[in-house]
């Protein structure tokens, strides 16, 4: 299920980051950590930014309206909706733990938090604007004008915008899951159900892939390993081809960043391509063509209950 040797890696990196965790070593999942070089003006600018529309070309949505902060940090659509109700050729990624991500967008196109908050901008499918334009409306917003220039010596620019939001998205983690407190040591944070999804989770092979703090989005994989996954579904297009469009090399065709499964249990529907609606549908799926398993019912309920105990809690930032 795994390039053996980003396993490999991305296992060093983890281990390395909680070396002085003793308890935790020579496992592969690991607590959420604490983001640090978090600067406070940034952070509550880049909120506001976060939730204006003025980002928008026809000022109607924002970064929250498909990044909803109360629902998984997700839109709860098969494909993302821009502005003049334009549909997206694909699902919408949690914005939550986003901080811990290999890179951003399924097929990470985008190397940080501020690459990628630029793109939805200038795309004529989501945002559909500049930064020209977009820095003239925030202009005549005397109050937002004096923020930036109290944070930023140039004021509001487009590299300043993306700063701040980069910045406020740094916060967007979800510390204290239930599986976390058990890793720490409470043996009772989490069911006995969810305990044997856990070593299910483990026996099966899906921790190959969903590893470290973040529970995957530290590597790439083949969506279809053990099956064809695009043949079975059909109607292959654009948005099928992963890190193909970014690199041009074939054996980057149908690849994606492995998602973290961190807020899993709330990001419904799933996949790159929003195919499958219910969780339960999802692990099937991903037992089938990443395992080649067909999990028995008894096996699929505590999986279940596992992942259900990786979801913590955000709190918004204060300074």
């Amino acid at each position: 299920m795994t390039f053996a040797f980003l396993a490999l890696i991305a296992g060093s990196v983890a281990s390395t980051t909680y070396a002085s965790e003793t308890s935790l070593r020579g496992r592969s999942l690991f607590p959420l950590h604490q983001v640090k070089n978090i600067h406070p003006g940034k952070v509550l600018l880049g909120e506001v930014l976060f939730f204006d529309v003025r980002l928008s070309g026809d000022n109607s949505i924002s970064c929250a309206s498909c990044h909803d902060i109360n629902a998984g940090g997700a839109d709860g659509l098969k494909r993302a909706i821009g502005i003049n109700g334009i549909e997206g050729p694909i699902n919408t990624p949690t914005v939550f733990n986003s901080v811990f991500n290999i890179s951003q967008f399924w097929n990470g196109r985008a190397a940080t938090l501020e690459e990628q908050a630029a793109g939805p901008v200038h795309n004529p499918s989501e945002m559909g604007s500049n930064w020209l334009d977009v820095v003239t409306k925030l202009s005549q917003d005397r109050d937002l004008k004096n923020q930036f220039f109290e944070i930023y010596h140039d004021g509001i620019t487009g590299k300043n915008i993306v700063n701040a939001l980069a910045m406020f998205e740094r916060t967007l983690v979800t510390y204290n899951a239930p599986f976390d407190k058990y890793l720490r040591g409470d043996k009772n944070a989490i069911s006995d159900v969810a305990k044997r999804g856990y070593e299910l989770f483990e026996a099966y092979g899906c921790i190959s892939c969903h590893q470290g703090a973040n529970i995957g989005g530290n590597m790439y994989q083949t969506m279809g390993i053990m099956d064809d996954y695009f043949k079975e579904r059909g109607n292959e297009n654009a948005a099928d081809q992963g890190r193909y469009d970014v690199t041009g090399h074939e054996r980057d065709r149908h690849v994606f960043k492995v998602p973290s499964l961190r807020m899993v249990a709330h990001t419904a529907p799933y996949f790159h391509d929003g195919s499958a609606k219910t969780l339960k549908e999802a692990v099937n799926i991903m037992a089938r063509f990443q395992l080649g398993q067909d999990l028995p019912e008894q096996d699929l309920i505590p999986i279940i209950a596992f992942l259900e105990s990786l979801a913590g809690e955000y709190k918004r930032f204060m300074p």
